[in-house]
């Protein structure tokens, strides 16, 4: 299974960007999907998950409200709306694939991971 993430960029506080991640195989749709970031010199952090279908989801506290995850499994792609994006938000973001269906906030519950993919908002 590869991931490829992409999406990411400048952005100035206040501004949106969408990141995407695109699995391989064909079992994409059995599998939750969750995107964590990680900030230099800090422990990498769960952003969100979703569930196989597309149902439950599951967000940090800090990106509640402004950030949206979403999959579409005939694309084998899941997506990360950032809305109102804040410098804190600055980080590589990575996709994951979840040992499972159902979504979970524990980066080690995660088996496959994407190259991650560059945010940085500007104050």
């Amino acid at each position: 299974v590869q991931l490829q993430a992409s999406g990411g960029g400048l952005v100035q506080a206040g501004g949106s960007l969408r990141l995407s991640c695109t699995a391989s195989g064909r079992t994409f749709s059995n599998y939750a999907m969750g995107w964590f970031r990680q900030a230099p010199g800090n422990e990498r952090e769960f952003v969100a998950a979703i569930s196989w279908s597309g149902g439950p989801t599951n967000y940090a506290d800090s990106v509640k409200g402004r950030f949206t995850i979403s999959r579409d499994n005939a694309k084998n792609t899941v997506y990360l709306q950032m809305n109102n994006l804040k410098p804190e938000d600055t980080a590589v973001y990575y996709c994951a694939r979840r040992r499972g269906a159902f979504t979970s906030t524990m980066k080690n519950d995660y088996d496959y991971w994407g190259q991650g993919t560059q945010v940085t908002v500007s104050s």
